[in-house]
């Protein structure tokens, strides 16, 4: 056998540097605004249209697709946020969009996603089932699956990320990031570390759906059940594995794995609402209650807020603490 032939195919530069120019015309620039005059600098990914940094991968892997493809339309499967992004892209690019979601998603996320004019199918909580379901209307409508991580694609949009810190800060030392299946972290990793070996890149995970934190240290790929990824109140990080196409690129471009407890979780989506006026769930606060728990100075950090979709009950209860 060629031994090139087993060698994982990694995101290049230019591919990501072609996502952004091609995403440029739908996708704006989201801002990094200071926690505190020493603190972090946050990465407001949850000022798109659809508060989640999602929408630069459903863009970049839309309009990738033949003119052709695009036209019969695509499904995918997700607890929320790429849901939404899809159905968002979809709706922009005059597309059809079948999204499959989890009978636990966010109240706001399935009615976001509906919104946008995607026909939704609800399954149950495991991210195996609504996969298989996705593949299984893929192959019986003749729709393009878009995956939520597991693709270069989607690898490519999240990338972008990356150039616009290195552009806004280029003195960043360190960039925190979450972790669910790996596309944010595969992209934003690539990107920083390509760009700048130099940069520390650390991965986020709930201590309560540890599987990235798991296969890091093993070396190989690890899941947990989705029974164990549901006991997190980070929704959008409860995926069971890492995508086999995301895992070379933690494995290449990452430095560390961190877990934090849900009370770290929580806290950070205060101080986030107090410090710097900004919506955060759960799954988009993870990275800021990681970067707190290192206690290192970080005046030259970024946090990467990923998502700000959470039902208003519920973060008004956090808020309350």
């Amino acid at each position: 056998m060629d031994p090139a032939a087993a060698r994982p195919t990694l995101i290049t530069l230019d591919q990501i540097r072609a996502a952004a120019a091609r995403i440029a015309p739908y996708v704006s620039p989201t801002p990094i605004v200071p926690l505190s005059p020493d603190g972090p600098g946050l990465k407001a990914e949850n000022l798109h249209p659809i508060g989640a940094f999602k929408l630069r991968g459903a863009f970049n892997a839309l309009l990738s697709l033949s003119p052709a493809a695009l036209a019969k339309g695509v499904v995918a499967h997700s607890s929320g946020n790429h849901a939404q992004a899809v159905a968002y892209a979809a709706h922009m690019l005059g597309a059809r969009a079948v999204i499959v979601m989890p009978d636990n998603a966010p109240a706001a996320k399935l009615a976001g996603t509906r919104g946008w004019g995607a026909e939704v199918i609800v399954v149950g909580p495991a991210s195996a089932e609504r996969a298989a379901k996705a593949d299984a209307l893929a192959a019986s409508e003749g729709l393009t699956l878009v995956p939520p991580f597991n693709a270069l694609e989607i690898i490519a949009g999240t990338g972008t990320i990356a150039l616009e810190i290195l552009r806004d800060r280029p003195d960043v030392e360190r960039v925190a990031i979450p972790v669910s299946g790996g596309g944010l972290l595969s992209g934003v990793a690539a990107g920083l570390k390509l760009s700048n070996p130099n940069v520390r890149v650390i991965a986020i995970e709930p201590e309560l759906a540890d599987d990235a934190a798991r296969s890091f240290r093993a070396g190989r790929l690890t899941s947990i059940t989705a029974e164990e990824a549901g006991r997190t109140i980070a929704d959008g990080l409860r995926v069971q594995q890492l995508g086999a196409v995301n895992w070379p690129h933690v494995q290449a471009f990452v430095d560390e794995i961190v877990t934090v407890s849900e009370d770290a979780i929580k806290d950070a989506m205060r101080r986030i609402a107090s410090g710097a006026r900004l919506v955060a769930e759960p799954s988009g606060a993870v990275a800021l209650a990681g970067l707190l728990s290192l206690g290192e100075p970080m005046d030259r950090s970024v946090a990467i807020l990923s998502g700000g979709n959470v039902d208003l009950d519920v973060y008004a209860r956090i808020l309350a603490g």
